[in-house]
């Protein structure tokens, strides 16, 4: 009998929960969202659940309009840098992958090089970057820009950070610093290769200063879900973050984004697909349902509409809560989450109230309710189906949800042979089944670095 197929489970976490009133509820901790003690204790349970990663998602910026609603539901308005907590994580955990988000909008190709390469060696081979171009525009005026260049350029510009990013990692060959004190030698300078980069938006001319990273470089994770997304995905990522909660399009996403990996010399298996959910479990399905219904009717309205509004990029805040959205309020073009825009827009079409809308949105990630073992029942469903290699875990409340998951659910995927007992390896390559990348200047297979005019 064959092996069944493994899941690849990550934790999202934001402090309290992702939950849009999660800082709200009985259990929510005042002050969690800069409590490294905190997230070594989150990260921890994740480790115990044996997770392949934790993750901190990111934006460089707080919200400087609409204070009173922000006020309602405080998303990144009072965060630690995320590179420094996982950082920090590190040493209180030893297994599980830590992955973070920056921005090739916002960052130069060296610091984000060093940085992750840094994480990489300080948590001994665990290190993730997700790669993004941004999404609003509150960080683009933080760093000099009144909004965000368009979807395509930031894309374009991504590419090219990314391409020099990778040369910066292979900079040193493995075994380059071999330290020997007979000789006085400390590195082999042959085995040291500079990278020299004249492109349209970066020029570099130099060498990482870090010795080549436990993994080859971390694994590099994507959640683009445009057309322009997802062939940077097919050509770069490792791990994709799929968005959709609905099974025949989360099938479609990961058939096409799979298919599109043979133009760029990949086979499937280098890249995980990870659908994002969010689980509340009961011992009845009943009971998990009145759960989320309870910590639904802590969302304020003015959160839900200012959400609506942040994602379908426009104002919807005149509009009376208790009537349907008219389609001529949806916009032509997105420029920020294409898959949030359309999945707003969707609800709009289907003729609902501003506060059906406010109330269902979730952005794309399906909410489960059910038993423990209900749950594993849905999960290993899409895994059987195609839709995916695995899921992204948003934790809508922090920490029962969580619990319950490491307790009910991971015990029950164990059972049913899905998921692991214990972790194999020690790197986050190890976990996902990944291979650590050959150094481009030791692959005979390999393209070396060209200038580019």
């Amino acid at each position: 009998m064959s092996k069944k197929k493994q899941m690849v489970i990550g934790a999202l976490v934001h402090a309290n929960g992702s939950h849009a009133a999660s800082w709200l509820m009985d259990e929510a901790r005042p002050h969690a969202s800069t409590d490294i003690d905190y997230y070594r204790e989150m990260a921890q349970l994740a480790e115990r659940g044996k997770f392949d990663f934790f993750f901190i998602a990111d934006t460089p910026a707080a919200r400087t309009e609409n204070l009173r609603a922000w006020s309602r539901s405080p998303l990144f308005m009072n965060v630690l840098e995320p590179i420094t907590l996982l950082s920090a994580i590190a040493g209180a955990t030893t297994r599980i992958g830590l992955g973070a988000t920056a921005s090739t909008s916002f960052y130069e190709p060296y610091n984000v090089a060093r940085l992750f390469s840094s994480l990489d060696h300080i948590s001994h081979g665990r290190a993730a970057w997700n790669v993004v171009t941004s999404a609003n525009d509150y960080a683009a005026r933080n760093f000099g820009l009144e909004r965000l260049p368009p979807h395509a350029d930031r894309y374009t510009k991504a590419k090219e950070f990314l391409e020099v990013v990778e040369a910066l990692w292979d900079t040193w060959e493995d075994g380059a610093f071999v330290y020997d004190k007979e000789t006085c030698q400390s590195f082999l300078p042959e085995k040291q290769h500079l990278v020299d980069h004249k492109g349209k938006y970066f020029t570099v001319h130099g060498a990482l200063n870090i010795e080549r990273s436990p993994q080859g470089r971390p694994v590099i994770i994507q959640a683009g879900a445009s057309d322009t997304g997802r062939d940077f995905a097919a050509e770069h990522a490792e791990v994709v973050f799929g968005s959709s909660g609905n099974l025949d399009a989360a099938k479609a996403f990961y058939s096409d984004l799979k298919a599109r990996m043979a133009k760029f010399g990949r086979r499937p298996d280098d890249l995980k697909i990870a659908s994002g959910i969010s689980v509340v479990i009961g011992d009845t399905e009943q009971e998990a349902r009145d759960k989320l219904d309870r910590w639904q009717d802590l969302v304020h309205p003015d959160v839900g509409i200012l959400r609506l509004g942040q994602d379908l990029e426009t104002d919807l805040s005149d509009l009376p809560l208790d009537e349907p959205v008219p389609v001529s309020r949806i916009p032509a073009t997105s420029n920020l989450h294409k898959a949030y825009f359309d999945e707003i827009a969707g609800l709009i079409r289907q003729g609902l109230t501003l506060r059906e809308i406010a109330r269902r949105f979730n952005r794309a990630k399906a909410t489960f309710c059910g038993t423990a073992t209900q749950v594993a029942d849905h999960m290993e469903a899409w895994i059987e189906a195609g839709a995916c290699d695995g899921f992204m875990i948003s934790f809508v409340a922090l920490p029962s949800t969580m619990t319950d998951f490491v307790e009910k659910v991971v015990p029950e995927l164990q059972r049913r042979g899905r998921f692991r007992h214990d972790y194999e390896g020690r790197t986050l390559r190890e976990h996902l089944g990944l291979a650590r990348p050959e150094n481009r200047h030791t692959s005979l297979t390999s393209t070396p670095i060209a200038k580019r005019a």
